[in-house]
């Protein structure tokens, strides 16, 4: 890592917000040494071997953090391994200079590759945000992380992560442990782009949900849950998930369960919209999304209804926006989507920061305080006052040193 991660950074913006007071503060600056933050306060001097980064019109926030990614390109899923794992190697810098200097990744169908990517940022060798990675989605057979089942039908080849019962279940999450996860991600019901199930089905029993929870829990690793309904979230949570993702046909009593329970919501709104207000484009939907559009539009009045609910409750909302389903460049949209949902800006950022950083249990993330991290971004504008801002990154500080852009 060259020398210059060592030296004094004093970054100057016009406004600053810590990732958990209630609005930003103007004047403050930061002095960044070897990748923390050294102190926050106003009229900071320089030392003498210090570089002065001045930020005029921007607010300078902790770097944000997406809970919910997917960084391989699932369309090279049947191709070679090397070429799958290079496509995401332009999305990780993309993210990186969207300000995202944090995302958990939650796991792809066949192969753990996210594994290596995260390894290969930690060592140097390509550039992009820190990576906690899920290696795979859990899935039974007929789930939402079975991808190609023709194949399987036609040929006795599986593509996907897939396990059921008891047995099968412990031996999957020790394999997930064993290929390096930081997380475990299972398919607790089904999705809207799944080949044979309904976003409104339920994938595991709960002796299994149960299972997979808890040798989870022995090996230390906290578990996701992709879960729509209230029956898939409520098995989930009862069970003890760390988050639940997406839920988005929950209804008031089962936020108020996982509210008590301190589950968190990822709750990706925006590729629902996403998809939503493309359903009359037929030039959108290729052949292999027909059963996606179906899902969509079946369930387009109950979904656009359920996107409203958990603003109204008090669940401990982590941001998430399953870029990869949508163009990764894009997912800075999860704020002005949260925010036309209910969700104040206030509680959007804080999203994408100190509840995102709580969430993964990294409290050295998501704020700006001395002894913190510093991951950073300035944007132009004000976020508080125009959402849009969050897409204007001016200047990304990854571990103390400026991301060249």
């Amino acid at each position: 890592m060259p020398a210059s991660v060592h030296r004094e950074i004093l970054l100057r913006p016009d406004r600053l917000w810590d990732g958990i007071a209630d609005a930003p503060v103007e004047g403050l600056a930061v002095l960044v040494r070897d990748g923390r933050v050294a102190s926050v306060a106003h009229d900071l001097v320089p030392g003498p071997e210090a570089d002065v980064l001045d930020m005029p019109g921007c607010t300078l926030l902790p770097g944000f953090i997406d809970c919910h990614v997917h960084l391989l390109d699932e369309g090279a899923e049947t191709g070679p391994a090397a070429y799958q794992t290079l496509t995401a190697v332009p999305v990780l810098r993309t993210l990186l200079h969207n300000g995202f200097t944090t995302v958990r990744d939650l796991g792809s169908a066949h192969l753990p590759l996210n594994v290596s990517l995260r390894d290969a940022v930690e060592d140097g060798l390509i550039e992009g945000p820190r990576i906690l990675a899920a290696p795979n989605i859990l899935s039974p057979r007929g789930g939402h992380g079975d991808k190609k089942p023709d194949l399987a039908q036609r040929y006795g080849h599986r593509i996907g992560t897939l396990a059921e019962g008891v047995e099968g279940l412990r031996r999957a999450v020790r394999e997930q442990a064993r290929s390096g996860a930081d997380w475990i991600k299972f398919a607790g019901g089904g999705g809207f782009s799944s080949p044979v199930d309904s976003p409104t089905s339920t994938s595991y029993s709960r002796v299994e949900v149960h299972t997979i929870v808890a040798t989870a829990d022995d090996l230390g690793l906290p578990c996701a849950a992709h879960v729509f309904t209230d029956r898939a979230v409520m098995r989930a949570v009862t069970a003890g998930v760390r988050s639940v993702e997406h839920g988005c046909f929950a209804t008031p009593p089962t936020y108020r369960a996982m509210e008590e329970a301190g589950t968190f919501l990822v709750p990706t709104q925006y590729v629902q919209t996403y998809f939503l207000d493309r359903l009359d484009d037929d030039a959108f939907w290729d052949g292999s999304m027909v059963f996606a559009r179906e899902n969509y539009r079946e369930h387009a009045e109950t979904l656009r209804e359920g996107l409203l609910r958990p603003a109204r409750t008090a669940v401990k909302t982590a941001f998430g926006t399953d870029a990869g389903m949508f163009p990764h460049a894009d997912n800075w949209r999860e704020f002005p989507t949260l925010m036309d949902h209910g969700y104040t800006a206030l509680r959007a950022l804080r999203a994408a920061t100190s509840t995102a950083a709580d969430l993964l249990g990294r409290p050295d993330l998501g704020i700006v305080a001395p002894g913190a991290t510093a991951d950073l971004v300035a944007l132009e504008g004000d976020p508080f006052q125009d959402i849009t801002a969050t897409g204007r990154a001016r200047h990304v500080i990854q571990r103390g040193r400026p991301v060249r852009r």
